[in-house]
């Protein structure tokens, strides 16, 4: 049996969808506040789901299962909370009232596999540290539940390869829970520039980090797996990927360390990386945990235009606006407030399950991922840029 979550953090050192989006054309003139697929009382089953709900079981009760993806799957139309996984037996009651779910249904780490035997979950979110999510999605996978894991999928490419194999070995469906490829802000601006909007790309740029407190277990390396790169820059990852629609040739990184107050004594502080794709596209992202200024943003600029979402990865006030030859503003603003982005996550990876098809953002995404935020992390130790392979 692995660790509990809690002796994990003591051994590691931490002091502690576009569905409704009218139209396919260019936008004429600006929008604001368009509808979006998901109602906040809207709780019926989908026509595909037949009524049919998919059982999650929650491991790791932290601030994005408790704040976001619990809430957003009591919102959803074919998920459900059936069962929980916590270290703490009284914290866990007191949520499992909240959500109706039987005390019996209450694991802990060490009988985790004792999950195999509860018919009623399907499949399992886990949102643990990054340094565990490669043990827990494995041994879900031996106990035959689907796995939603959270971003990173975990510190490292041997470890992601491990995670999709056990998957595939037990013939179960592994999600990476990247929730803004499934968000109709973003899934916008990519219609928008496959339609040629901004004439032909050119260049990305993209931003994300945060002024992090001291003693978050996002300082520690073997937790986190690394600094705002896995955590928040991601993101900026992610949107030049799916902005451009191309993968990287080519990576050149520099990270830094200024605030010398104990806090980066594992992990960077700031990260700044330039992506070559084989168009020629080229992507300039940055990342901190330095700064609450440096905000979440990506703007992709082509040949006869602009679009900008801004804010881009927030869990709600997501929005893109554009400027282009012949075409009036645009500026688009879903009606979108949490938690609903994490119930049209939570419902895509059901849908998958109850439709017996493979998520978007399966684990061959996150290695992809993780491929790359090795290359980054070399070019900043090797001081030289360093070439990606597929």
């Amino acid at each position: 049996m692995g660790p509990s979550r809690r002796s994990f953090l003591k051994q590691a050192g931490t002091a502690v969808a576009l569905g409704a989006f009218a139209g396919g054309a260019f936008p004429g003139a600006a929008i604001a506040e368009a509808s979006t697929p998901q109602s906040e009382t809207d709780q019926t089953s989908s026509p595909l789901a037949g009524g049919k709900k998919i059982g999650y079981c929650i491991v790791g009760l932290g601030r994005i299962s408790m704040g976001q993806f619990m809430p957003g799957v009591k919102i959803s139309k074919d998920s459900k909370i059936v069962a929980l996984v916590s270290g703490h037996r009284d914290k866990a009651e007191r949520i499992a009232d909240e959500y109706d779910v039987p005390h019996n249904a209450i694991y802990n780490y060490r009988n985790y596999e004792s999950i195999r035997d509860n018919p009623a979950i399907e499949a399992v979110y886990i949102a643990l540290p990054n340094g565990m999510h490669a043990e827990y999605t494995i041994r879900a996978a031996k106990a035959g539940k689907h796995v939603l894991c959270e971003k990173p999928m975990a510190n490292s490419v041997k470890e992601c390869e491990q995670m999709i194999a056990a998957c595939k070995q037990a013939d179960r469906k592994l999600m990476i829970a990247y929730r803004c490829q499934y968000e109709p802000t973003n899934l916008k601006a990519i219609e928008l520039l496959r339609q040629g909007y901004a004439g032909k790309l050119q260049v990305v740029t993209s931003s994300n980090g945060f002024n992090i407190h001291p003693g978050e277990w996002r300082l520690n390396k073997k937790m986190a797996g690394g600094g705002p790169l896995v955590d928040v820059g991601i993101y900026s990852i992610q949107a030049a990927r799916y902005l451009t629609g191309e993968e990287p040739t080519v990576v050149d990184a520099y990270s830094s360390v200024i605030d010398q107050d104990g806090r980066f004594n594992e992990v960077e502080e700031n990260l700044v990386w330039t992506f070559r794709f084989p168009s020629g596209v080229l992507a300039h992202c940055a990342t901190s945990y330095g700064t609450n200024f440096l905000g979440g943003s990506a703007r992709a600029i082509g040949s006869e235009g602009m679009l900008e979402l801004n804010p881009a990865f927030g869990y709600q006030g997501l929005q893109l606006t554009g400027k282009a030859q012949g075409k009036p503003p645009l500026n688009v603003a879903f009606n979108n407030p949490s938690p609903r982005q994490f119930a049209a996550e939570a419902d895509y990876f059901s849908d998958c399950i109850l439709q017996d098809r493979g998520p978007k953002t399966g684990g061959e995404e996150g290695l992809k991922d993780q491929r790359i935020i090795t290359a980054i992390y070399k070019s900043c130790a090797e001081g030289k840029p360093v070439k990606l392979t597929a």
